[in-house]
């Protein structure tokens, strides 16, 4: 079916499903007990979810031995990510954050630019410095920039997950692409039990002591989220998907407003969101 090809479908799912992601992850962790058992319970839903799609792609794998160790890599700083990313969410607005992560794609230009000696262009670094700047917007309050262990985290999250992404550059064109994402999620869960010795029991009461609705959400929209994001980039034209993407930033604040009663600075978190998509805009231009 022609839908199924068609890169904008997947874009527009993407919001909804991104949307929803953050929003609901927000409430599962107003119950958590342990983040690191809640961030294993909600990747390994995300990746039985994902696995389910396998049959609606491509069955494909690498011969590539290089690929397997740089996404063994890659994942490994997904991990990190990821399990820093759960403690973050707990401590700051959903909208916030969605903002805050938008600083990895700052930190993919500087890395270019320093470690990979790309070419300077002035609109990316205006984009960057533009995405800097709406950051520092958001947590300037009173006079003073207010800097606390959360925003610290999410900075250290986005520069791992930078990090996971130059080792990760197109791996997932070599694989079944369900099945790619499914290896990025359940993997490093396996991971961050191991490192945080977390036992069955523990992932076990954050899904009974947790919000279901919440966690079932935030799982499924997690799986589904990455898969038709990859999907919509693999089919479209980057210049044009990433900035529609980067639409989550205003509607995560539009809904943050709604439902989750996140009404403190409005106004510059609005301003904020939209130099967050002309940055973008000017990123990929």
């Amino acid at each position: 079916m022609d839908i199924l090809n068609n890169w904008l479908v997947y874009v527009m799912l993407y919001l909804i499903l991104a949307t929803a992601f953050t929003q609901f992850f927000k409430v599962t962790t107003k119950t958590l007990k342990k983040a690191g058992a809640l961030t294993i319970l909600l990747q390994m839903m995300a990746g039985i979810t994902a696995l389910i799609l396998c049959p609606f792609f491509e069955f494909k794998f690498p011969t590539d031995i290089n690929v397997y160790i740089m996404l063994g890599l890659s994942i490994i700083f997904y991990a990190i990510t990821d399990r820093i990313n759960t403690t973050v969410r707990s401590g700051i607005e959903a909208s916030t954050f969605s903002m805050l992560k938008q600083l990895s794609t700052t930190f993919m230009i500087f890395a270019g630019l320093i470690f990979f000696k790309e070419e300077f262009i002035l609109n990316k670094f205006i984009g960057a410095m533009l995405i800097i700047f709406s950051n520092i917007l958001i947590f300037y309050k009173k006079g003073k920039f207010e800097f606390n262990k959360y925003i610290g985290l999410g900075i250290l999250a986005n520069i791992t997950f930078t990090i996971a992404l130059f080792l990760d550059v197109n791996i997932s064109d070599n694989f079944n692409l369900p099945f790619y994402v499914a290896l990025t999620l359940i993997i490093p869960a396996l991971l961050i039990m191991i490192a945080e010795r977390i036992k069955p029991s523990e992932i076990k009461e954050e899904l009974v002591n947790g919000n279901k609705k919440a966690i079932a959400i935030t799982a499924i929209s997690w799986g589904l989220m990455i898969v038709v994001q990859l999907r919509a980039y693999q089919l479209g034209n980057v210049t044009i998907v990433a900035p529609l993407c980067a639409l989550t930033v205003i509607l995560n604040v539009i809904i943050g407003y709604i439902f989750l009663n996140e009404k403190d600075n409005l106004l510059r978190k609005i301003i904020s969101a939209i130099l967050i998509i002309i940055s973008i805009i000017l990123i990929k231009m």
